[in-house]
């Protein structure tokens, strides 16, 4: 199992690790990782690794069962099992990723509405809503989503058990994507405190500790995929 650093201090930029393996496409597996996994919608992390005598870039970061494995040039040179290296990431990529994903937790705010699909780009995402008709004023929305950043509210984590999520299913927003589980507790991330909380759903990605730190966003195309889904973009300005 990998100790999941990124979770317990999203704002960590490197650490000490271990390799403790590869996988059959020659991912490095180790045994701790500053490096957030592929998953939600949000892309895996990027960075370097160091070690005495040997350097490597890499390029992902995914899930490999318990553990993470962190993808890099099959061709290059690694360290050994056993090696102890330094993992060094991409911090400016990885904090676009944090003030996108916060962003469309309020996405989600302004537009209540089923969330059928999303994902998280270095500046840039989209969620996909439950929507028969479009929005008829976008401007008001993305100016709504603009003030609730602009109340600089606090982003905070909560834990509940798999059982205490199923006995509130109104907390889940997606339709596609289900909560991580499988440990027997859910990790949520609230957004806002006490009576000016606007945001509480289940969530496994980093992000920002404060809204304000996410900047002004612009809302882009309000596309029809389909009958009754449409899908609103976002980016960071």
């Amino acid at each position: 199992m990998t100790e999941a650093l990124y979770r317990t201090d999203p704002y960590l930029r490197d650490c000490e690790a271990r390799v403790t393996g590869l996988t059959e496409t020659g991912a490095l597996i180790v045994d701790r990782s500053v490096f957030y996994p592929a998953g939600g919608g949000q892309p895996g992390d990027s960075g370097r690794l160091e070690w005495d005598g040997g350097a490597l870039e890499i390029t992902d970061t995914v899930k490999a069962g318990d553990a993470l494995a962190l993808a890099c040039d099959p061709a290059a040179s690694g360290p050994a099992t056993g090696q102890t290296v330094r993992m060094v990431l991409d911090w400016e990529r990885r904090h676009l990723h944090m003030r996108v994903h916060t962003a469309l937790h309020l996405l989600s705010v302004v537009l209540p509405l089923p969330v059928t699909g999303g994902s998280i780009g270095a500046g840039k995402g989209r969620l996909d809503f439950d929507m028969p008709e479009a929005p008829g004023d976008k401007d008001a929305l993305e100016a709504a989503l603009n003030e609730l950043i602009a109340r600089d509210l606090p982003v905070t984590e909560d834990w509940i058990t798999e059982a205490e999520l199923a006995a509130s299913p109104g907390l889940v927003k997606t339709l596609s994507v289900a909560p991580p589980k499988g440990q027997g507790r859910v990790r949520l991330i609230r957004i806002g405190t006490g009576a000016g909380q606007v945001d509480l759903q289940p969530c496994g990605g980093t992000h920002v500790a404060r809204t304000a730190e996410i900047g002004r966003v612009a809302l882009g195309k309000i596309e029809k995929k389909g009958r009754q889904n449409r899908r609103v973009t976002l980016l960071l300005v």
